[in-house]
């Protein structure tokens, strides 16, 4: 599995990080980034939740 994050659509809400943190971290401007594009399989679950939760839906799961 493969996460990205939307740059133009996050607005820095953390909840990706508050899910998991072992994927997303905020960078210094306050917005989501990847830290593990490729999702170990036991955060897939989580990075899904995040995806889902994601209140700008700018986290993209391939």
């Amino acid at each position: 599995m493969k996460v990205t994050v939307d740059d133009d659509r996050c607005r820095g809400h953390g909840v990706c990080c508050t899910l998991c943190p072992e994927v997303f971290d905020l960078s210094d401007d306050g917005y989501a980034v990847v830290e593990t594009p490729d999702v170990p399989a036991e955060f897939e679950g989580a990075v899904r939740s995040a995806a889902d939760l994601c209140p700008e839906r700018a986290i993209t799961v391939s």
